[in-house]
């Protein structure tokens, strides 16, 4: 159960090495700029993992008997559209600008779509002068260029047609870098509501779900050469999502189709802490800088889902796709007893 957490941890340690030297090369920027860079770089990634971490929590409307249960794995990944790829680096007071529109690549963009940029400003009295890059992203390394999200879950039938549904990973990870994770849903079915239906294949219910998650990555010095110095760099990244919806199933023996209508919506944040030293001017002048970086992100919106599963039994197979800001897909398996 701990791989889970994997795709997640995988997406923040890349965030990090593609930068120079690490995420803190941005910090060479302007304090405004090295805000407003890190983030347009990462927001497609927080974006992402908040659609993510909202889908995948159903494949049928259909409710358990009384402590019937099921679970379910799955990959689940939303699509990053193509606009998000890249971002402007005009407008932006301390990066010197050549003529013209100058781009750089998000974390969702090409390997090699970074950029060198150079900056001059002033601050205290002092001008700055120095270069930094860019980080490429990380599109060659996500399937379908698609963000993953954790996709395992347990359901539990209760009383009064409904059904509890969990996700959970206790904080998992290596000394650089740990990650955690809690999901709870509930599904009411209201299939009886509309009268004659309820002796169709037709089930109808409610869902509501909420999650959060967790990430801290340790920032390590590891080029005393460069001009950085760091003290107790950390990055810590959290997430809280949520989505109510209204779906619907026909279940046949074997062939079950399904889909819903709702809310998705949540935020999420990044914190960069610690101190760090930045030499500028071949090393004439430094500029100290503590917690430098803390980025928020919203992402919400309607959406609708429609999928299939096949039925062999207690083993299940399923893949649905689900329209949004950032398109989501959606397959796995599930071992359901009713």
């Amino acid at each position: 159960m701990k791989k889970i957490l994997l795709p997640l941890l995988t997406l923040i340690i890349s965030f990090s090495i593609k930068a120079q030297d690490g995420p803190e090369g941005i910090l060479f920027a302007s304090k405004q700029d090295a805000n407003r860079l890190t983030n347009a770089y990462i927001n497609p990634a927080m974006k992402g993992l908040i659609y993510g971490m909202n889908n995948g929590w159903y494949h049928t409307a259909k409710v358990h008997k009384k402590f019937g249960f099921d679970i379910t794995i799955g990959f689940n990944g939303s699509i990053v559209p193509s606009k998000d790829e890249i971002f402007s680096l005009s407008n932006l007071n301390s990066i010197n600008q050549p003529t013209g529109n100058i781009t750089s690549a998000t974390i969702a963009g090409s390997e090699n779509d970074g950029s060198l940029a150079t900056v001059t400003f002033e601050e205290s009295g002092i001008t700055y002068t120095g270069t930094f890059e860019m980080p490429g992203g990380i599109k060659e390394d996500l399937p379908l260029n698609a963000i993953p999200a954790p996709a395992i879950q347990a359901s539990l039938g209760l009383p009064f047609k409904s059904d509890i549904i969990l996700r959970y990973v206790p904080k998992i990870g290596s000394d650089d870098v740990k990650g955690s994770l809690f999901g709870i849903g509930l599904k009411k079915e209201i299939t009886d509501w509309f009268g004659p239906i309820d002796k169709t294949p037709l089930h109808v219910s409610l869902l509501a779900t909420y999650s959060t998650m967790g990430v801290d990555y340790t920032i390590v010095d590891e080029n005393p050469s460069d001009n950085i110095e760091i003290e107790n760099g950390k990055v810590d990244f959290n997430l809280n999502s949520y989505t109510v919806q209204a779906i619907a199933s026909l279940n046949f023996p074997i062939i079950n189709v399904y889909g819903g209508v709702g809310y998705t919506g949540g935020s999420s944040s990044l914190d960069m802490t610690g101190r760090y030293t930045l030499s500028y001017n071949a090393s004439l002048n430094q500029r100290t800088l503590t917690n430098p970086l803390n980025l928020d992100s919203n992402a919400s919106g309607f959406k609708a889902t429609v999928g299939t599963r096949l039925s062999l039994g207690f083993f299940k197979i399923f893949a649905d796709y689900t329209l949004q800001e950032y398109n989501a897909i959606n397959a796995g398996i599930a071992f359901s007893f009713r």
